[in-house]
């Protein structure tokens, strides 16, 4: 594959693996968390985030769109889906940025040259590069090659998944990366086909295997309140993962941040936004891992 799509290049990072990190969040992911904070990676195509409150109905997106696609109406810009061609024209011309466009395509080398940029920081605070999204693993060949020239370079590697792909995307990597941060929602089948829009059971057959083969792992854990921080998902992740090599487990409470991009895209947020646990529930969920003997982080 010659070239894949992300959304951003984030520098700097310090919550994705070890060190100072550069990660790179790709575009696309076959998962629907209702708690999504990066709902504009869940489409694998480019898309608009229209940013209503920045718009002054000044009519300059309508005048550049090739496909005649916008309007205003009542001071703000009207765009009609089916006209739009995902150009992008709109939002090079808009003076107040109420247009973003989401999706760049970069190719192994472009993005090789970004990821070297910060060579430095890697090297002097054990970092590296981490490949986040959406789900890198749905651009399997693109991410094989970009892993590659990484090790080449000597780059600690780091791949954030949620592990609902197939057994064999993940082994085609494996001698390639040196950390993966796992994700874990649900351990309740019929309560992640709800809340997350698939079956849970590949992806803990994927972590197993993970296990087996002995390679690093960091198992994420998001609490939502009145979700999933009931005893019966946590005692069962804690009896799943007590037969799991995980270096560590992350707690990652519920946090509301991404939900006004579901309004720029125009996505329904299916949560209230009041669901963020209390320290007091983190800390009894924390305690009970640390009673079991897995190491336990709240965040991260």
């Amino acid at each position: 594959m010659n070239s894949s799509t992300i959304i951003n290049i984030q520098k700097y990072s310090i919550h994705d693996g070890p060190g100072i990190r550069t990660t790179i969040f790709f575009k696309g992911c076959p998962l629907k968390c209702w708690w999504c904070h990066n709902p504009e990676t869940q489409n694998p195509k480019h898309e608009i985030m229209f940013f209503e409150e920045r718009c002054t109905g000044c009519g300059i997106c309508a005048k550049r769109c090739p496909q005649n696609a916008i309007s205003i109406k009542e001071g703000h810009s009207v765009v009609d889906e089916e006209k739009c061609a995902l150009c992008g024209k709109c939002t090079d011309f808009c003076p107040n940025t109420a247009r973003e466009y989401v999706g760049k395509d970069v190719t192994v080398s472009e993005l090789m040259k970004e990821i070297m940029k910060d060579e430095v920081f890697y090297d002097e605070s054990g970092g590296g590069v981490t490949f986040s999204g959406g789900e890198p693993l749905i651009h399997i060949d693109f991410l094989n090659e970009v892993l590659k020239k990484c090790k080449e370079k000597g780059i600690h590697t780091t791949v954030d998944t949620s592990g609902c792909v197939p057994w064999e995307s993940l082994e085609k990597i494996l001698d390639k990366v040196d950390l993966f941060l796992y994700d874990i929602k649900f351990m309740d089948n019929e309560k992640h086909i709800k809340y997350i829009g698939s079956e849970n059971t590949n992806i803990l057959e994927n972590l197993k295997k993970l296990s087996d083969k002995g390679c690093r792992i960091f198992v994420r854990m998001p609490i939502v309140a009145g979700v999933n921080d009931d005893a019966y998902h946590i005692d069962s992740a804690i009896e799943f993962l007590s037969h799991i090599n995980a270096e560590q487990v992350n707690l990652l409470p519920y946090h509301k941040m991404g939900m006004d991009k579901y309004r720029r895209l125009k996505m329904t947020y299916k949560l209230s936004g009041n669901e963020k646990p209390s320290d007091k529930v983190m800390e009894e969920i924390s305690n009970k891992f640390k009673k079991s003997g897995i190491k336990i982080k709240i965040g991260g």
